[in-house]
Order: C-alpha cells, then sequence, then structure tokens
C-alpha cells in the first residue's frame, strides 16, 4: 500500500507541475529547484521500469522469438520483419536520459551532499542498470559527457567496454561509503531494504562481469563476488505497484491489450518458444501462453515473420501470451542470477556439482515465480537434466535454452542480450519457409531466420542510434548496420 500510495503522489506532483499558472512568471512550475528525493527515486524507477516493461520488452520479445506480428494486425510489422528504422528507439533513449538518469543523477548529487550513501547506492545501481542497458543495444552511448545540460549540449559518445568498467567503479565507490546504519529515504523496488541494495548492486557486478566474459578476463572476479556470498538478493527484484486501472496497469499491457492503449492483438506466440515448451512437456506452458480462440486444446505458434505468407492463417488460430494488467515489471529475478552462477561455476569454478545445483535453483525460482508446482520432476527428465549432458558444450546449451524459457513473459531484453552472447538458442540452418513445409526439418531448441526479413538473411544484433540523437549531437558516431555485434558479442 505505501508504495502505491507513493506513485500515486509521484503523478500528482506530475500533473500539478504540468498545469499552468498565469500570475507565476518568474519561476518555472515545470522545474522545481529542489525535489526530495524520496520522490525523485521513486520516479527514476518508474521511468527505467515503463521503458523496460514496455518498449524494450516488446522487441526484446520479437528477437527473442517469443512471439510475432498478429495476423491481422499491422503495429509492429516492421519488428517482426527487420525492418528497424532509425527511429526504433528514440523513446527509449529519451526517457532513459531525460528521465530515469537525470533523475538520479540528482539523486546521487542530494544524496553526497548530506553523506545519505543509502540513497547515494541505490541512485548508483538504478545508473548502471540503465547504462547497461543503453550499452547492450546500441553498443556506444554518452557517458562522460552526458548529463551536463547547457554545459555540454553535445556529449561525445563513449565505447561499451569504457562504460562497462565506469559503472563497476560506481558501484564499487558507493558500496565503499554504505554503513550499518545507511538507509534509503523511499523506493519502489526493494522498499528501503539497505541490504537488499547491497545484494542488488553486486549483482548487477555479476552480471556485468559475465556479459564480457568473453572478451574480457573476469574468472577470478567472477568467482570472487560468487564466494563472497554478496550477491543474493532475498526475492525478485520488481517494480510490482501495478493496477487494473487506467495508466497504472503494467506498461505494456496498458500499451497493447487495454482500451486505454492499442486495444488489439498485436502478439501471437512465435513457433520456436512453444515448439521448445510442448517438447519439453514444460508445465509452465500454461503460464506463458494461453491455447489458441479457434481450438482450445492445442497451443501453436506462428513461423517468424510469416504472416503474410501463410495462406489462410488467422490470429485466433495462434496462441496469446499471457499478461495481465497488475503483472510486475522484472528487473532481476533469482533464476537469473542462479543461471548466471552456473554457468560461472561451469567455466571458471570448475565445479560440476555446484554448476548443478545453481542450474536446477535456477529452474526451481522460475516455477516458483509463476506459482507452477512439480519443478523437481521437470528437471529429472532426460531432455533437461544436468546430468544427461556430457560435456561442458552441452551443459552450457542447458543453461542457455533454460534460461530462454526462464525470462520469457519476465525480461525480454535480458533473454535477447543473452541469446546474443551464449548463442542459444541457436539458429535453424533451414529456412524458415522450408520449416513450414516440412516440420521434420525443425530442431527444437532453434530459432528460425525470419521469413519476410529486410536484413537478407540477418539478425538484430544491435539498434541503431536514435534518431533524436542524430539530429540533436553532431558527436553521434556514424550508424553501423544493426547486424552488427556490440562489443562483448564475439561468439
Amino acid at each position: 500500500m505505501k508504495k502505491i500510495t507513493l506513485i500515486f503522489l509521484i503523478v500528482s506532483i506530475g500533473l500539478f507541475y504540468r498545469c499552468e499558472s498565469y500570475l507565476d512568471v518568474n519561476d518555472d512550475p515545470n522545474y522545481p529547484t529542489e525535489v526530495e528525493n524520496g520522490l525523485v527515486l521513486p520516479a527514476a524507477e518508474n521511468y527505467i521500469a515503463a521503458r523496460l516493461g514496455e518498449g524494450i520488452f516488446n522487441f526484446g520479445g520479437f528477437f527473442a522469438q517469443y512471439w510475432d506480428q498478429a495476423v491481422e494486425a499491422n503495429q509492429y510489422n516492421n519488428i517482426a520483419e527487420y525492418n528497424i528504422l532509425q527511429s526504433f528507439f528514440n523513446r527509449e533513449y529519451r526517457d532513459l536520459y531525460a528521465g530515469a538518469l537525470t533523475d538520479l543523477d540528482v539523486v546521487r548529487k542530494q544524496a553526497a551532499d548530506i553523506e545519505a550513501w543509502g540513497d547515494y547506492l541505490a541512485a548508483t545501481v538504478l545508473r548502471a542498470y540503465t547504462f547497461q542497458i543503453l550499452v547492450d543495444c546500441m553498443d556506444q552511448a554518452p557517458y562522460t559527457e552526458a548529463l551536463q545540460g547547457s554545459a555540454v549540449p553535445m556529449p561525445k559518445w563513449d565505447n561499451g567496454k569504457d562504460i562497462y568498467e565506469e559503472i563497476i567503479s560506481e558501484l564499487d565507490e558507493a558500496l565503499s561509503k554504505v554503513t550499518a546504519g545507511s538507509t534509503v529515504s523511499a523506493d519502489l523496488l526493494l522498499n528501503r531494504k539497505i541490504n537488499e541494495w547491497v545484494a542488488f548492486a553486486n549483482a548487477m557486478k555479476l552480471k556485468l562481469y559475465m556479459r564480457s566474459s568473453d572478451i574480457m578476463d573476469n574468472g577470478a572476479k567472477i568467482m570472487e563476488l560468487i564466494n563472497s556470498g554478496s550477491i543474493y538478493f532475498s526475492d525478485n527484484i520488481k517494480m510490482d505497484v501495478y493496477t487494473n486501472n487506467p495508466e497504472k496497469r503494467n506498461p505494456w499491457y496498458e500499451c497493447n491489450w487495454s482500451g486505454s492503449g492499442l486495444g488489439t492483438i498485436n502478439n501471437i506466440a512465435s513457433y520456436p518458444i512453444i515448439a521448445y515448451l510442448e517438447g519439453t512437456r514444460d508445465p509452465r506452458i500454461s503460464s506463458l501462453y494461453d491455447k489458441t480462440l479457434n481450438d482450445t486444446t492445442q497451443y501453436k505458434g506462428l513461423i517468424p515473420g510469416s504472416k503474410t505468407q501463410v495462406i489462410g492463417a488467422k490470429t485466433k488460430d495462434y496462441s496469446y501470451p499471457v499478461m495481465t494488467a497488475t503483472t510486475p515489471v522484472y528487473f532481476y529475478t533469482l533464476s537469473e542470477l542462479n543461471f548466471f552462477i552456473a554457468e560461472a561455476q561451469l567455466k571458471f569454478g570448475n565445479s560440476d556439482s555446484d554448476a548443478k545445483v545453481a542450474y536446477e535453483a535456477a529452474i526451481k525460482a522460475n516455477f516458483d515465480l509463476h506459482g507452477v508446482a512439480n519443478a523437481d520432476e521437470f528437471i529429472s527428465r532426460p531432455i533437461v537434466a544436468w546430468n544427461n549432458a556430457t560435456t561442458k558444450e552441452e551443459k552450457l546449451k542447458l543453461i542457455g535454452l533454460q534460461k530462454w524459457v526462464a525470462l520469457c513473459m519476465v525480461n525480454h531484453f535480458e533473454a535477447w542480450s543473452e541469446i546474443r552472447r551464449l548463442d542459444y538458442p541457436r539458429y535453424s540452418s533451414y529456412s524458415a519457409e522450408e520449416i513450414y513445409k516440412d516440420e521434420s526439418l525443425y530442431t527444437l531448441g532453434e530459432l528460425i531466420i525470419p521469413w519476410v526479413n529486410y536484413l537478407n538473411g540477418g539478425v538484430v544484433k544491435r539498434v541503431p542510434f536514435p534518431e533524436i540523437a542524430v539530429q540533436l549531437n553532431n558527436n553521434t558516431p556514424d550508424q553501423k548496420v544493426v547486424t552488427t555485434p556490440v562489443w562483448w558479442d564475439v561468439k
């Protein structure tokens, strides 16, 4: 209730400051000179959740092949067919910089002035989280000269590797200042629990180290973090404040399925994820997708990019993703954390037994997240059982595929990022058309190059530098084709 009240207060303040006052001609009501961190920090969290849970969640779902464009709708044709326009990332870029990062900068400065190190840590963690999203999307981003307003109107763009190193340093610096008595003034993610923020900070370091581990020698740092025990937050880190009321619903639901949004079905299940869930007899499928409306006995997914190629297809022939108005936006889950640990133990800890424990804990945590029973029985099945994989590569494949499932309808951005890094699921060597004509060619746990594909058979490895950045900042780098991998994607 406190979280919901706080959101209402933030919204009310926003509405108040948008109102015009014809008498106050000397003070701009849109830019108050001072705002308490207890209001600014939740506002920043809300900015991140709004973008992570809507636009980024949406395109991540297409790139991870959790869903495709509904047959009779056209809203996301460009994404489904990889026709990625320069305006693609405009809204996310604008809101993450002008909204979230600007607010977090205010919190950090005000917290440092009064030595409120709990607020400082929370803002630093969220700053790292936001820059990680920007780097993993665009490869480069304004960082060292960013957020200085009119003093530096055209900040330079820094490379992703340097930004990763800097935000890790920022996390270390913030962690060093926290004491047993440190508090967080207000927040919507972790209910002001400083120990959870410390764990979130260290878990962020783990993610950054793992994400870059194919190009940087991070093994020792990774194992030090795991062995320290400092990475273990107690519950899924999520924005869990949404209600079934206009403009207070889950962001993706509000945009796509509510009456105040698009109000139509644009997203239907994609063939690869449905095939894998059914092929592994995964009981989580009912928490992720509904059965088709035309045949309530079956789940069915659309071959990626095929809506214009499948004669006679109807949206009602395919499954819909399960989403409610109150579904949280997940920042970091226990399942995701344990999958990182499993991979790290396998690669750097040389401990198959510890990797197995973490792998199974990751699956169980995702079953718990969805409220699905019988995780132990599922884990014992030959197709997902750890001990049935006899080589390290086979076990990495298990991690990659089950992580793909675990991030479905949870965090699609991280799913797309991990697919790029792990190369699991891999892409089928057969075309969408070939698989459509002969499904026996398809191997469970493979993605499919979209049938209609503006990248001539390529896949999206990054998003373009936003149109608004190109227009307003002369230091924006020259565009690279979206098939060009980001700095850590070297496989």
